[in-house]
């Protein structure tokens, strides 16, 4: 049950709504019953849950990345490459050898950007949680000085 309100969650209000306008359909008492779930744990009301801290939309975004990044990974097999092998895929060839080439060094150059924007991407979070730990840093020790 957990993981189906988890669900719902990453699908934000419209999966909520959606479960509840299928429940009314099928079964009155089960949309009658989501109804009630959402306005009990007050997922839709104008963003009161997401200050009471029972809706983190950070948290929201990080499991979708993740599933997101599983699928990706399962897709990488469908290429006839495994997640432990090197990124390479693996495409028939066409009988066009121009093609073929020139198919194979633009995956290159795609895989040579990815790598650097997930570089970037590091420096940046990075830097970011840098930024946050100095400033917390900096609270902690104006708190000490009062």
């Amino acid at each position: 049950m957990n993981a189906l309100v988890h669900r719902l969650d990453d699908w934000g209000r419209p999966g909520w709504i959606a479960t509840m306008v299928l429940g009314f359909i099928f079964f009155w008492p089960v949309g009658l019953a989501v109804l009630a779930f959402l306005i009990w744990s007050g997922r839709m009301g104008c963003s009161t849950y997401a200050y009471a801290g029972g809706y983190d939309r950070r948290a929201r975004w990080e499991r979708k990345m993740e599933r997101m990044n599983l699928k990706m990974e399962g897709m990488r097999g469908w290429f006839g490459q495994s997640s432990d092998q090197p990124r390479t895929p693996h495409f028939a060839p066409t009988g066009n050898r121009a093609f073929d080439t020139y198919r194979e060094e633009t995956i290159t150059q795609l895989e040579r950007e990815a790598d650097e924007f997930h570089t970037f991407l590091d420096r940046l979070r990075h830097a970011k949680d840098k930024a946050e730990f100095d400033l917390f840093m900096a609270e902690r020790k104006k708190g000490e000085d009062v």
